[in-house]
């Protein structure tokens, strides 16, 4: 990668020695709440979620080679997390208004990209939802709005990261047999789009290229793929960007993300690493809540710890090393 050196050093203080993006992501905000409310009756306040995350970032950090954080919840972790961790601030706001067309995306109100570097971000996260395939209208303000962010990382030598989320306007259940067919088009599609040098990305966040879940050998049920075609959409991937792009976990449970990068490698993928959220923590959220934050603590130095080694000696087998100057 051809870098401006400011840029290329923090683009070094995400990844790990061997030039691998393990990092570890607690931006969620929304859907967080909902896991804790899950055994709150009484709802999930900004305390329980600003305490969470500074729970998570001080233990799991340390064996990870940075963090995801929102600057809403989030900053007592960033401060909280071990210093060789590097930082990335998401800019979004959560979620999107489901009473208007087109899932649009938007900035928090009160940040920039010279407030959130002055924060300590070393990088920029934004997350937008895309379908390749809705009307020109309604995409075309999601390429102009990710040209002017582009354009203000670019300003400040900040690092980019552009999350990328699949949907299909005419198709309500993304996790669906029906979705699961047409998903390989709308994840690598739209992964060639915003690799173009336009919209000033550096790295791309996105979804593995199917669902795992319907792929033979991975289930007892439906099947939308045979282990060749998955393995073919996987390799189709890789061929589809220039850029770095690593892996979100979307929810699954830590074992099948663990399968699927490695059957990503065998595929022939050449994913940079992961920004793995979830996966990692979501189990230690019904211990903070029921059994405070020593009960959380242990959790997350035990079963969180493991989850996070066992996904490190994945990544050392399957992840491609980034090369920066």
């Amino acid at each position: 990668m051809t870098l401006s050196n400011e840029k290329n050093q923090l683009m070094k203080n995400l990844i790990n020695d061997h030039g691998i993006i393990a990092s570890l992501a607690i931006d969620q905000r929304g859907a967080l709440k909902k896991m804790i409310a899950k055994y709150k009756p009484q709802g999930a306040t900004e305390q329980d979620l600003i305490d969470y995350k500074r729970l998570v970032s001080q233990t799991l950090t340390a064996y990870s080679s940075s963090i995801l954080l929102d600057p809403e919840y989030g900053l007592p972790a960033a401060k909280a997390r071990h210093p060789n961790a590097g930082l990335l601030l998401a800019y979004e706001k959560t979620g999107y208004d489901a009473s208007i067309k087109g899932r649009l995306p938007d900035l928090l109100s009160l940040w920039s990209v010279k407030r959130l570097k002055a924060a300590g971000a070393d990088a920029i996260k934004f997350l937008l939802y895309y379908d390749i395939d809705e009307e020109k209208q309604i995409n075309e303000q999601k390429h102009a709005f990710i040209e002017r962010l582009g354009a203000e990382c670019d300003d400040y030598n900040m690092p980019f990261y552009l999350e990328l989320v699949s949907y299909d306007a005419n198709i309500s259940d993304s996790d669906s047999l029906e979705y699961a067919k047409v998903k390989p088009h709308k994840v690598n599609d739209m992964m060639k789009e915003f690799s173009k040098p336009g919209y000033g990305v550096d790295v791309l966040k996105v979804e593995v290229p199917v669902n795992m879940k319907y792929v033979e050998g991975f289930t007892d049920g439906d099947m939308a793929y045979s282990k060749q075609a998955a393995a073919s959409h996987f390799k189709a991937q890789s061929q589809s960007t220039h850029l770095p792009f690593i892996f979100l976990s979307a929810g699954v449970n830590a074992s099948l993300f663990q399968q699927t990068l490695y059957f990503a490698k065998a595929s022939g993928s050449t994913f940079n690493g992961v920004l793995c959220g979830r996966a990692t923590w979501a189990n230690g959220v019904e211990q903070f809540v029921l059994g405070g934050e020593q009960a959380a603590i242990t959790w997350l130095q035990t079963q969180g710890r493991e989850n996070i080694d066992a996904l490190n000696a994945v990544l050392a087998q399957t992840a491609t090393p980034i090369k920066l100057d």
